[in-house]
């Protein structure tokens, strides 16, 4: 698990305060983190091209084209001239040390942005739009400094100092930043980050139910009960998972003749010995209040999802404890509207999804909310997560319904809420990264075969 941050200026300036780096030395440090990562990967004489703007971001290549110099064929193309102080400075010490200066960009081995990195805020002219088109269409390893400028250069890797930054796992940016490697800034990230509500989920972070307690039987796993509506093909999906991830037993609840695996069970009521519920898969209209009322009179952990986002019963729903909702994006925006914290389209939520997720969790800390998307979003209370590991096999319909099934069966065998979203999402993401298959070709079903072999 890493720590992630909205900004880290304030971060340079403890380390001036505290512990007496200069931003020249950190400065250095930065560049020689992207010099020492080209000598690892490219032969010398290789060709480099840095595409450098007028502020620190620029200066950190200039600075590297320094370290470089000599060693490869590096040049600078300035998209902008040097403005800032050290911009001024790191260019000085480069033509002083024979750096030379490109005048048009062309195929390379090695191609840096360094145009602006997270400090900038505003809208591109047409110039430097236009230069970042050209950039991508150019035949060379991408490597973007610190950030891809503007959401647009499309990076191979994104070496980015000193910390991770939230911004970089907007799910726009997922598209542009590559791999991401974190250039320490000649102190360790342990002293240079402070205490952060946000965390980036590692595939390592995560805990499997394994069965460690030899006197058991089927009771000692969890007993998970879901609503069979309309689209019982969700509901099933979802039961198959949860059984195969651990629950001991696993109950469709519902009111119509059902054709269903063998494995699960069927009833027209919760079970007395339930120890979690799942509801909306594939809910539609089947349930009536009364019945939805009758499924919940209960204090048992409760995974919600789909359908019942688009219904008024939500607002009772949000006040149990013990509650995970997981909501795609169009959901969560019908969800804000209901709620009343937002009426808004998927673009802004989009390009605000931390803001939201933050005054969610400010309305109703005690609810687990895993938001969907590229980059998935856990988050309860105070604590906030994301989970980067999701790949676009999981765009097919089914995906949802299994990791709620996941998230099901571990709150049936006694995880609590966060960390059972927490679990869920990674098992989920992990599952689709080993599938073997095209990536096109994924299935629910391939999902859940592969459970087995977490």
């Amino acid at each position: 698990m890493q720590k992630l941050f909205d900004e880290v200026a304030t971060l340079d300036r403890r380390c001036y305060e505290e512990f007496a780096l200069s931003e020249d030395i950190l400065m250095e440090h930065a560049a020689l983190g992207m010099a020492n990562f080209i000598r690892s990967k490219f032969s010398r004489d290789s060709k480099i091209i840095i595409v450098c703007g007028s502020g620190n971001n620029g200066a950190d290549g200039i600075t590297a084209a320094r370290l470089l110099h000599l060693d490869y064929n590096v040049s600078i193309f300035y998209a902008k001239k040097p403005k800032s102080k050290m911009a001024i400075l790191q260019d000085k010490r480069a033509k002083n040390a024979g750096v030379k200066e490109s005048k048009k960009l062309e195929d390379c081995d090695v191609l840096i942005d360094a145009v602006v990195g997270t400090g900038f805020s505003g809208e591109f002219d047409e110039s430097i739009n236009s230069l970042l088109e050209g950039m991508n269409r150019l035949n060379a390893f991408k490597i973007a400094c610190d950030i891809p400028s503007g959401s647009q250069f499309m990076a191979d890797i994104t070496l980015t100092m000193g910390a991770l930054k939230k911004s970089m796992f907007l799910d726009k940016a997922k598209e542009f930043v590559g791999k991401i490697k974190v250039v320490d800034l000649g102190i360790s990230r342990e002293l240079y980050e402070k205490k952060t509500n946000w965390n980036l989920l590692d595939l390592d972070d995560l805990k499997l139910p394994y069965r460690t307690k030899k006197d058991s039987h089927k009771g000692s796993f969890g007993h998970l009960a879901l609503t069979c509506g309309e689209k019982s093909g969700a509901a099933i999906m979802s039961a198959l998972s949860a059984l195969k991830f651990g629950s001991g037993l696993v109950t469709l609840v519902g009111f119509e003749d059902r054709v269903i695996p063998h494995t699960i069970m069927y009833s027209h009521e919760v079970p007395n010995n339930a120890t979690s519920l799942a509801l909306g898969m594939g809910l539609g209209e089947e349930f009536s209040d009364i019945e939805l009322d009758k499924f919940l009179n209960n204090e048992l952990p409760l995974i919600v999802d789909a359908d019942i986002f688009q219904m008024q019963i939500i607002l009772k729903i949000l006040k149990r404890k013990d509650l995970v909702i997981t909501p795609h994006v169009k959901e969560f925006i019908s969800l804000l509207k209901i709620i009343d914290i937002a009426d808004i389209t998927v673009c802004e939520l989009q390009k605000n999804r931390f803001q939201y997720t933050e005054k969610f969790c400010k309305k109703f800390p005690d609810v687990t909310l895993i938001l969907k998307g590229a980059n998935v979003i856990i988050a309860k209370g105070d604590d906030f997560y994301i989970n980067p590991h999701g790949t676009p096999s999981l765009a097919k319909g089914g995906s949802g319904d299994v990791l709620s099934g996941l998230v099901g069966s571990l709150l049936a065998q006694g995880y609590d809420s966060l960390n059972a979203a927490i679990n869920a999402s990674l098992a989920h993401t992990k599952l689709a990264l080993d599938y073997k298959g095209a990536d096109f070709s994924l299935t629910p079903d391939d999902l859940i075969e592969g459970i087995g072999r977490l």
